[in-house]
């Protein structure tokens, strides 16, 4: 049955990560496989039109890039002439969604495949023998999930991924956690090992040559028992401490990346995981900090770090789930001391909690606002999603106190994303001065007040859009409060031409301080927050409005 034409089509989302499910497919269906005539796109790709195939797959990321998603599948369909039994949508979305996929009226006859395709390739495909569906014989075959991905598809398209140059393995499925806010639990289950890493790192290199790093997807890796047999064969692998890689002569540092990150809590009650770690050329360590509650075990865990050399080190820090920003406040200046403390570079990375089953951005914590959430985005697009534990920066970033911090959430945010403008030298101070005069004013009720009619206003709403600027200064013009008026009359944007104007004042300025605000770190290793490419995407949008 060789030679089908099997098409894979990744959405036209922005990511860090190629897509790994569809490489271990197209391994499958490609040529140390069934032999057919694999091709990959990423989004709505017309070329693939005039072709007839006979089997496509859809992969799915983020709940809240639906859309994107949805436009994928309706093309997929297109591709094939509406012949819905040959389109087959897996992945993460479709896995933590699949009764609100297969519910869709205009996708009926799809398959939508929930969980890893771990069992045989006819069973995790659900394919019908009795309808003679291409491979439905096959219930024999490693599963696909086993298989060794194929780089080769990913040189078919233009898009570039940020890490591509990487081995990307599982040591392990699934987490020993139940937490409520992470998808792993329904997607992965509990934690058990896989086979060997060394296989596969070797048929990869032998394949497609050697790769540069070594990313682990693992959940949790750290609450794997085989946690030492694992780093031997990292170590073994030309992955060791201070491991290098020449590349035209040229020797480059390796890195291995434990990209989900690892779980302070088993760190701190068993140092030898962490001395583990340290055997490997790890950069950075990534070590996650949801909430204050694990303030003991993360700050036990950094410090085992520096202790065994590791001075590289970030975290992810989840925020608008039930904490309130202020809790978030204090797990970033942690960093801060602990930098000035230990004499080591953290950067946290805050990701923003989003329902895994929503299909858009528009969830809002119980201690958060629509304005404080935006403000936190505006902050972070400017900086790459970079918190810098460098005391000077993150203190004028973010504040020296958790209630600076909480005044700034409630700054018009063109005072944010303009900063250098308003702040710098740049010509705006006498306005951002008199702003702060106004706000000095108002009663901590006044600022609650504040926030939520801001929230109301400014930021669309079911079945209610957010006002106009015309709109806005008459409903702000209306306030019966004096004190708060006057403060409401500062967040009126200004207008196109004005934004205009001020972005090509605060260019030099901007653009050097921009720079200076990834802090060097490699493309590679910033961490992807699709909730930040959300809004960068708008952010950027607004700058081609006023170029």
């Amino acid at each position: 049955m060789a030679n089908k034409n099997i098409l894979l089509i990744e959405p036209g989302y922005r990511n860090k990560y190629p897509p790994l499910g569809l490489m271990k497919i197209a391994a499958y269906h490609g040529a140390d496989g069934k032999q057919d005539n694999v091709r990959f796109i990423k989004g709505e790709d017309k070329s693939v039109l005039g072709e007839a195939w006979d089997r496509v797959y859809v992969t799915t990321l983020f709940s809240f890039e639906y859309e994107r998603i949805s436009r994928a599948i309706d093309f997929a369909l297109e591709v094939v002439r509406g012949q819905a039994s040959k389109v087959f949508v897996g992945g993460i979305a479709a896995s933590l969604m699949n009764g609100r996929f297969a519910a869709e009226p205009r996708w009926r006859g799809i398959r939508f495949i929930a969980g890893l395709l771990d069992k045989s390739p006819a069973e995790s495909l659900q394919l019908d023998e009795f309808e003679e569906e291409l491979y439905a014989d096959d219930t024999t075959s490693a599963p696909i999930e086993t298989l060794v991905p194929d780089y080769g598809i990913l040189s078919q398209i233009e898009y570039r991924y940020p890490v591509h140059d990487a081995y990307f393995l599982y040591a392990s499925r699934g987490c020993i956690r139940t937490c409520s806010f992470c998808g792993v639990p329904k997607l992965e289950g509990g934690l058990r090992e896989t086979p060997s890493i060394t296989a596969i790192v070797r048929e990869i290199e032998r394949r497609y040559g050697a790769k540069k790093d070594l990313t682990f997807m693992d959940n949790n890796i750290t609450a794997s028992p085989k946690l030492k047999e694992i780093m031997d064969e990292v170590v073994d692998l030309g992955f060791g401490r201070g491991a290098t890689i020449t590349r035209r002569g040229v020797a480059i540092q390796r890195r291995v990346d434990f990209n989900q990150g690892v779980d302070a809590r088993e760190l701190a009650k068993n140092p030898e995981l962490m001395r583990q770690l340290a055997r490997v050329c790890v950069s950075p360590l990534r070590i996650a900090f949801d909430h204050l509650g694990f303030r003991d075990d993360y700050e036990s865990a950094i410090r085992q770090a520096e202790a065994n050399g590791l001075k590289d080190l970030s975290n992810y820090m989840l925020y608008n789930f039930k904490e309130a920003p202020a809790d978030l406040f204090e797990r970033m200046y942690l960093n801060v001391h602990l930098n000035e403390e230990l004499g080591i570079r953290i950067f946290s990375f805050p990701m923003r909690y989003q329902p895994v089953d929503m299909i858009d951005r528009s969830h809002v914590g119980l201690k958060w606002t629509r304005h404080q959430l935006r403000s936190v985005q505006v902050i972070l697009q400017a900086t790459h999603g970079i918190v810098s534990g460098a005391p000077d920066f993150f203190r004028e970033a973010f504040g020296s106190t958790s209630e600076e911090f909480m005044n700034l959430l409630l700054r018009p945010h063109h005072m944010i994303f303009n900063r250098f403008w308003y702040k710098s030298g740049g010509g705006g101070e006498g306005e951002f001065a008199d702003f702060q005069a106004a706000f000095n004013k108002l009663s901590e009720s006044q600022k609650i007040e504040a926030l939520n009619l801001l929230s109301e206003a400014m930021f669309d709403l079911p079945g209610k859009p957010r006002l106009s600027r015309e709109q806005l200064r008459d409903r702000f013009v209306r306030e019966r409060d004096d004190v708060l008026r006057r403060v409401l009359e500062f967040y009126i944007p200004p207008t196109k031409d004005e934004e205009r104007r001020i972005w090509d004042l605060q260019k030099v300025v901007r653009g050097k301080a921009e720079a200076d605000a990834s802090f060097g770190l490699a493309e590679d290793v910033v961490v992807e927050d699709a909730g930040l490419q959300y809004f960068t995407d708008e952010a950027e949008t607004s700058e081609k409005q006023v170029a």
